[in-house]
């Protein structure tokens, strides 16, 4: 038994997450991983409002099993592209690794600084409120840059690795990693076409080391599963299938140039959160 904040006691079997729980953290995990809007920001504001508080179950292993949705449907969707990077494309290689290393250090200070707190502070839903303003703000200002014309095959090393500096900082709740990637490509000179395949390339090593990551975590401490496992395939399934749909949204979206209703939603998002939790 498991005694929570309120004083109530819980029994470990209802410390797991329920089937339409699972359904819809895999919804907002598909929609918002690719839509400039936070995944974690989003993942971080709903999961208190689905299992209350203290009682909330360790969802590592369901995390794994959204993200690994994700990364599928990027896969999918990017196929040919991915292909690509085999063959004629293959300088595209070194421009992903340049841009996914500065995540490492990020990770490994935050960890040091952060110890025990390191997950739960990725979870806060005060800071997504807080960081959620600041990608709305991002967006908007990339929407108002002049029309770049650099392909993401041309890009330069450096500029690589300030996009991947702006993918780093994403790893706060709230910080939209696509969004963050996309503003800074933009910023950089970049086609919007252009910086946001080279955000969702990059989000490729990005999302399978952080499934590898947390894998390791899992395994080594070794808790019982968040729910059954079933549920987490079904989760997997779900947000890959939602995950396609985002990213066909998102193209679509891009080539009208309406980006700039998610600047909007993320700065009203935030402030509702903000408002939410200095008022609880």
């Amino acid at each position: 038994m498991f005694v929570d904040g309120h004083g109530s006691v819980v029994h470990p079997e209802a410390m797991q997450f329920t089937l339409w729980q699972v359904l819809v953290l895999a919804v907002v995990q598909g929609v918002t991983e690719f839509l400039p809007i936070s995944s974690d920001g989003h993942l971080a504001v709903i999961k208190p409002l689905l299992f209350g508080g203290d009682t909330a179950p360790s969802s590592l292993d369901l995390t794994i099993a959204l993200h690994l949705g994700t990364l599928g449907s990027i896969l999918v969707f990017y196929w040919r592209r991915i292909l690509r990077l085999l063959g004629e494309d293959r300088r595209v290689i070194g421009l992903l690794i340049v841009g996914t290393l500065p995540l490492i250090p990020l990770v490994l200070a935050l960890k040091v600084l952060l110890g025990d707190d390191f997950e739960k502070a990725l979870e806060n839903p005060l800071l997504a409120g807080c960081m959620l303003p600041a990608s709305g703000l991002a967006l908007l200002w990339s929407l108002r840059q002049p029309p770049g014309t650099i392909e993401y095959r041309e890009l330069p090393w450096w500029k690589s690795l300030l996009i991947g500096i702006a993918q780093a900082t994403a790893i706060l709740p709230g910080l939209s990693r696509s969004g963050t990637t996309i503003a800074s490509g933009i910023g950089l000179g970049m086609s919007r076409s252009s910086a946001a395949s080279f955000s969702f390339l990059l989000a490729i090593p990005a999302l399978a080391g952080a499934g590898a990551y947390k894998g390791l975590s899992l395994l080594k401490d070794g808790e019982p599963l968040s729910a059954p496992a079933s549920y987490l395939v079904l989760g997997a399934v779900v947000s890959f299938v939602v995950g396609l749909a985002a990213l066909r949204c998102l193209d679509a979206l891009l080539q009208r140039g309406q980006l700039h209703w998610f600047g909007w939603y993320c700065i009203a998002l935030g402030a509702a959160v903000v408002v939410w939790q200095l008022a609880t």
